[in-house]
């Protein structure tokens, strides 16, 4: 059996994290809620759902993923996959079997939950998240050879290769910065198709327009940053 340990970056999830939590198999040893700041209940009811609450005041979905990577890296058992997903209960966590089989069965590095059209719930991803996904995807398949077609947060990756890719990007970077080192390290990548609904709540990337174009911009300079490397 393979040691999974679940990282869920949360900012003002209080609605939707304990649902999160509860859909998760039990197969997984620990999940970790890292609280980015929240104003609400959202560490409260994390805690009170069986997860381990971490504290990051310092707001970014990357610092809060790096929090977490942090912790675990101090632990005196470290685990053999991390899972990340998000908090707003838009990803079916029921769906991490699906997700970690290719590292289990194939011996994949790296497994991205792709959110293809058929299994979206009409409205679930923005006109900027489709579009940014479609651009992002196709520059990297234009400069790498990549066969990447989404940037989906719920992603699956061998706990020692995640080491190696020495993640640093502290906001709306994080996912293409994970796909692009894993290409350059020559990892080995997969998708596996997941089915992706409504999230609760309003997104703080794409619910508003000054989000939607950071992230627009962080995505696109890390991809070009390494276009030219």
């Amino acid at each position: 059996m393979a040691d999974i340990k679940v990282i869920i970056p949360a900012y003002n999830e209080g609605e939707s994290i304990a649902s999160v939590i509860a859909e998760i198999p039990k197969k997984v040893s620990e999940i970790i809620v890292v609280n980015n700041n929240s104003t609400d209940d959202t560490a409260i009811k994390a805690q009170t759902a069986g997860a381990t609450v971490l504290t990051e005041n310092r707001r970014g979905y990357g610092r809060a993923c790096l929090c977490g990577i942090d912790y675990v890296a101090k632990q005196s058992k470290t685990p053999d996959i991390i899972v990340f997903m998000d908090g707003d209960y838009s990803d079916y966590p029921e769906e991490l079997d699906k997700l970690i089989a290719p590292i289990i069965k194939k011996d994949m590095d790296l497994v991205i939950g792709a959110r293809k059209k058929e299994l979206r719930e009409p409205g679930s991803m923005t006109f900027p998240q489709i579009f940014g996904n479609e651009l992002a995807t196709f520059l990297m398949k234009l400069f790498f050879g990549a066969t990447f077609t989404d940037l989906g947060p719920f992603r699956a990756i061998k706990y020692e290769k995640l080491k190696e890719l020495q993640m640093e990007d502290k906001t709306y970077g994080w996912t293409v910065e994970m796909q692009l080192k894993a290409i350059r390290k020559n990892l080995a990548y997969t998708e596996v198709p997941v089915r992706y609904k409504k999230r609760i709540g309003v997104s703080k990337v794409s619910g508003t327009l000054k989000g939607a174009i950071f992230a627009g911009v962080k995505i696109l300079g890390w991809i070009f940053k390494y276009s030219i490397r």
